[in-house]
Order: structure tokens, then sequence, then C-alpha cells
């Protein structure tokens, strides 16, 4: 293996942390002090996939995730009681860059930093460039290219989305690992020939997950952690 690309929001980053810390104020300041942030991060993230779904069915042209992040912010305003007409533009804008601004898992960068001194490493995510360049910049990301999902102009599990980067380092996908803590994406990245590592986030969707706390397949690594993942590869 070349090449280690790398599931962002939920494997390298805390995504309903995060959210939760900066919608917590906007809660407050919109009327909202009573609404739980993380309910309020779990809901929001709800319509991520139902959102992307859309692009990879061909329902709509292709757009950046910044682009579904800000219409989804929108639609579930009204569940916690806040009329997205009455919140000023600049307002949902600064909310919606808290994906720009999610903290590292405890291990992730001292992993990061172990892989990259063997191998090349890059985020697979379905964010844009700017989006994960930000949160690198931000949070120490230790990335050797930072690629999005306009690359692909298409959205993971789409299998253009794993080969497309394949291409894009110049690699075999057989040379590429594909890390994530998600076993729907690691599948979908097996098919296109990428190799797969599985790396537990069990609180990723806080302390009642149910899904994706193990690995549900013969992946070709499994690991509890960054660090883990770096000492089985030899790294």
């Amino acid at each position: 293996m070349k090449v280690f690309v790398f599931d962002v929001f939920g494997t390298v980053v805390d995504w309903r942390g995060g959210v939760a810390r900066e919608a917590a104020t906007f809660l407050q300041t919109h009327g909202a002090s009573g609404v739980q942030p993380e309910a309020f991060a779990d809901a929001w993230r709800s319509r991520y996939v139902p959102a992307m779904r859309k692009v990879i069915s061909g329902e709509r042209p292709f757009v950046r995730l910044d682009v579904l992040h800000r219409e989804n912010l929108v639609d579930v305003l009204p569940e916690f009681g806040i009329d997205p007409n009455a919140v000023a533009p600049e307002a949902l804008d600064e909310l919606n860059l808290a994906w720009h601004r999610l903290d590292p898992w405890p291990d992730s960068i001292s992993g990061l930093q172990r892989l990259k001194a063997r191998h090349i490493i890059a985020p697979l995510s379905n964010g844009n460039i700017r989006l994960m360049v930000d949160m690198a910049k931000r949070a120490g990301l230790p990335w050797d290219a930072i690629l999005g999902a306009e690359v692909a102009q298409i959205y993971k599990p789409a299998p253009q989305a794993y080969l497309r980067t394949a291409e894009v380092l110049m690699v075999e996908p057989g040379e590429v690992c594909l890390v994530a803590a998600h076993n729907d994406d690691l599948a979908a990245a097996r098919k296109c020939g990428l190799k797969t590592a599985f790396i537990a986030r069990p609180y990723e969707r806080g302390p009642n997950q149910t899904v994706d706390l193990k690995a549900e397949s013969d992946w070709d690594v499994v690991v509890n952690d960054m660090n883990e993942l770096a000492d089985a590869v030899g790294a």
C-alpha cells in the first residue's frame, strides 16, 4: 500500500462534538436555549446522506458539501422552534462554518504523522476542498495532499469517488487503503479494488451509538485507533 486515504467526518475528527459546541451559542442567541446542542447536531447531520443521494442519483447537479450543509441547516431550524427567515444570513453562514472547525480525535494527529513518514496520506471525504483545508490548518492535520469531492464531482459511495482519487494520486486502486470508521464506506471502496482499514470510533454518534461499533467484514486491517493502524502497517 502506497497511499492511505481517510474518511474524515467521524474517523479523523469529532463532527458531533464540534458542531454541538458551536450550535450551543447559536441556539441560545436565537431563543432555543432549552435545546440540547447534541440533539441539534444529530438532526443536522441526519440530512447529510439524503442530500448527497440526490446528487449521486442525478436528481440534482453536483454542488459542494458546504452548499448542502447550508440548505440542511435552514431545513432543520424549524424542528427546534427557530424561523430561518428570522435569522440573519450571516449568522447562518457562520454556523455553517462549524464543519470547518472540527477537532481531531486524540490519536489522529500522532497516528497520521507516523503514517505520513512512509506513505502518502490524504483525505477521501465528501467534504469540499476549502472545508478540508480550513479543518487541516486549524487542527494541524498533516495531509500530503488535500482532496475534496470536487475532484470526482460526486459523493461517496459512488465508485468514481474512490477511483478518481486513485487516478489523481497516480496509483492503482489496489495500492490505496481507505481508512474509515464506517463499514458501508469500506464496502464501497473494496468493490472498487481499494484496500480497507476499519478504525473503531464507538462514540462518533454519542454515548448511545448503535452502528459501526465493530468491523462487520474481514477488512484488511481492523484497529481501535490511528496509532494501532500505524503499528499494524509498520509505520
